[in-house]
């Protein structure tokens, strides 16, 4: 509750102002303190009841030594006479701010002296009175001695802004979660400042400070691989993965695709993150590199790095159609099988053909329906091909034909018999995760703070994982059918993966049906029927089972193409009685117990490791807040828990003086960021990255855009070709331009010996 001051005029009519603050409260002369920091706490208690802040002032020394103290009033000093000059032409950047003052020469304080043979200080003069109003007690939250922030509350801005959140949005969060703006230390001005002295404390040590904590982490991790390039002082190159990349990789790494993106750093270095699929069928990430530029020579260097830290080459690697991409995969992968994405392909399509003919026909569709088969041979699909663009007259279009001549780098009938050919046909997975990426990161993060977002993002990934290994390892899924395979499919795969192989089962069981069985040579033949109830038969397939290893093949390639049994072999196993998978036809990286038991642990879900002091305080917080939870509902408890909570704060206080040295800035800073200050920097951010597509504030649109923008505009009839289109019959294709002119010519000769017989 507000008290209100005593207020005062002196003889000669100055007005003063003694704050109404109980005698017991007040400090007095002759007060001995053990320590100086235990008079600061008196005078900043006082202070709070009398409604006005503190500040540490003069300390005196002779020959070293201190021999008085002072604490005054915030409002000490003299206010700065300094005027402007109208005619002044200094620069803005040099000038005053324009700005209010609070200093109003206040005398009141308390002056101490050491105690001499020990540590303590006496009070030897106090002076009262203020020469100012006094803040009401309401509104001391405003006041620059509560406005300092905590460590808990820097702790939140920093976590707030490596989670995709900002200063403001973070007191936000605060004031909701404690009540009101009142009980948050600082304002948003205050949030924003402490987040800009994070910048600031990394500032041109950068690179240099990430530098160093990657070769920590390779010092004291394990199986931590780090890899890196400077030129002329500069940084130009990273790459980084750890431990559980690497098991990740080990069991998942036979398809994996990777892409640049932009805007993750305020320095414009190209994030490369490679990315597959688990064996829950979610993103994984195998590894990830920052690039100074999109060259050959980066790109190659980053797919080294890669090599090197997990050895093995991938079956398949898929990127986009980056000429620079495509040279460094064929370089360095050279036991992989290159693919390009068919939706980075498919979606020029529009911007390349006709628009009439995409609109007023079928053709999409039928050419979406030809490249996107995964059941046709090579020669199947060059015939159909061939076929449709003689039907719609596309031979000459150069587009189709560079895209024909590079089949075999995009077109799935070219990668039929590569195993996990269908996994990943487009780069779709990596937009995925870059943009989870970006939901943590933003553009102006310095690289530190980046790191962090990194480090943030890869732990949600890992937690979706270790959910979903949860539940697979603690629930049984509902079966669709009473045969044992189904049962037994379930105990082997992963809750996901199940689903698909669960569905096989069920088409196997009600879809297909045995149409006859053939043995030759050894091989007993099933032609298998395939029925849809909309479209009826889809399809014969015919599947071998070798009678003497047991071996099993079907005309579809289903196992070869997705790792799992398809529905024509679920239904001959049905016709001989097989009631499991055999151990051959379980691809590894579906089973639910494919990744070693390391990767769950705590251990590897924190990058780079917390220290002990991290987890006690954090148990100090969980054990309080469990507390305070169990008395929330009694109110005398609360009282009583309150009161135990200010006593043990007094205890500890008394306990343990405060140490400035672990509240300086630069401590605090590197305590949250686990960044520490280099000691020489010999390595720099880089400067001056132009990528693909800067210069313009605006989003490039391309022809493919374009082409679709135009296509849902509405349409007309144009009254020359007689179709509903984008264009007139002033502008039609199929008007001659000649013919055009001489009607118009004639009609306005016509016109003008018209008018002149009138």
């Amino acid at each position: 509750m507000a008290v209100t001051p005593n207020f005062y005029h002196s003889p000669r009519g100055t007005k003063y102002w003694i704050p109404n603050v109980p005698t017991p409260l007040k400090p007095a002369t002759g007060m001995v303190f053990g320590r100086w920091e235990d008079a600061v706490t008196l005078y900043q208690d006082y202070a709070q009841r009398a409604g006005f802040d503190i500040r540490l002032s003069t300390v005196a020394r002779y020959k070293g030594v201190i021999t008085h103290r002072y604490i005054v009033c915030s409002r000490f000093g003299n206010p700065n006479s300094n005027t402007g000059d109208s005619m002044d032409v200094t620069p803005a950047s040099s000038k005053q701010r324009n700005s209010s003052f609070k200093v109003t020469d206040c005398q009141a304080c308390i002056k101490l002296k050491p105690v001499k043979g020990t540590e303590g200080y006496s009070i030897y003069k106090f002076i009262e009175p203020h020469n100012h109003g006094l803040v009401d007690v309401d509104n001391m939250d405003l006041t620059r001695g509560r406005r300092q922030l905590t460590f808990t509350e820097q702790e939140f801005i920093h976590k707030a802004q490596t989670s995709g959140f900002g200063a403001t949005v973070s007191h936000r969060m605060q004031a909701s979660l404690k009540g009101g703006e009142h009980l948050v230390r600082g304002t948003k001005t205050d949030h924003k400042n402490f987040a800009r002295d994070i910048r600031e404390f990394i500032g041109e040590r950068d690179a240099q400070m990430v530098i160093d904590k990657l070769n920590g982490n390779m010092l004291h991790l394990e199986n931590f691989y780090f890899n890196h390039t400077v030129v002329n002082g500069e940084l130009r190159s990273l790459f980084w993965v750890d431990d559980i990349c690497k098991c990740n990789y080990n069991a998942f790494g036979d398809v994996v695709a990777f892409d640049a993106t932009y805007d993750t750093n305020k320095y414009n270095m190209i994030f490369v993150p490679f990315t597959g699929v688990d064996n829950h069928q979610k993103c994984v990430t195998f590894g990830a590199g920052l690039l100074y530029n999109e060259t050959i020579e980066s790109f190659t260097w980053l797919l080294d790095s890669f090599l090197k830290a997990h050895v093995k080459h991938p079956r398949l690697v898929l990127t986009d159609q980056d000429a620079a991409m495509k040279q460094a995969v064929s370089s360095v992968f050279t036991e992989s099988t290159h693919r390009l994405c068919m939706w980075h392909v498919t979606k020029k399509l529009p911007a390349k053909v006709c628009g009439d003919k995409l609109e007023n026909t079928d053709l999409r569709s039928r050419i979406h329906k030809l490249v996107w088969n995964v059941f046709i041979k090579p020669s199947t699909f060059e015939s159909r091909w061939k076929d449709l663009m003689d039907e719609f007259d596309l031979g000459d279009n150069n587009w189709l034909n560079d895209m024909f001549e590079i089949r075999d780098q995009w077109v799935p009938a070219y990668f039929r018999d590569l195993p996990m050919c269908c996994l990943m046909k487009t780069t779709s997975r990596c937009e995925s995760s870059n943009s989870l990426f970006k939901v943590y990161s933003s553009s102006g993060n310095t690289l530190v703070q980046f790191m962090l977002c990194y480090e943030n993002t890869l732990n949600a990934q890992r937690f979706e994982h270790r959910r979903l290994q949860y539940e697979t390892t603690t629930t049984s899924p509902k079966m669709l059918t009473s045969l044992p395979i189904e049962r037994h499919a379930s105990y082997i795969y992963t809750h996901n993966l199940f689903k698909e192989v669960q569905k096989e089962i069920h088409k196997g069981l009600y879809s297909c049906g045995l149409d006859r069985v053939e043995t030759v040579d050894g091989c007993r033949i099933s032609f298998v029927n395939h029925h849809d109830k909309s479209k009826g038969l889809v399809g014969e397939f015919k599947v071998t089972f070798t009678l003497n290893d047991g071996t099993i093949e079907c005309s579809c390639r289903g196992f070869t193409r997705i790792g799992y049994l398809c529905r024509h072999i679920f239904c001959v196993f049905r016709n001989m009685n097989i009631d499991v998978i055999p151990d051959q036809y379980v691809a590894s990286r579906w089973r639910h117990d494919v990744l070693p038991p390391k990767i769950f642990s705590i251990d590897a879900r924190y990058l780079g490791g917390r220290d002990e002091k991290t987890i006690k305080r954090q148990e100090a917080t969980t054990l309080f807040n469990e507390c305070a939870d169990r008395v929330r509902g009694d109110l005398e408890n609360l009282i009583d828990f309150v009161e135990d909570m200010r006593m043990l704060k007094e205890k500890i206080y008394q306990a343990i003086p405060e140490k400035p040295a672990y509240n300086s800035k630069a401590v605090v800073i590197s305590d949250l960021t686990g960044y520490s200050e280099p000691e020489s920097v010999t390595a720099t951010a880089p400067k001056g990255i132009r990528n693909k597509g800067c210069g313009t504030s605006r989003r490039l649109i391309g022809p493919g855009e374009k082409a679709v923008e135009r296509s849902q505009k509405p349409k007309r009839l144009c009254r020359t070709c007689f179709t509903y289109t984008t264009h007139d019959s002033r502008n039609c294709k199929a008007k001659d331009p000649k013919g055009k002119k001489k009607a118009k010519k004639s009609s306005n000769s016509k016109g003008k010996g018209a008018q002149d017989d009138a």
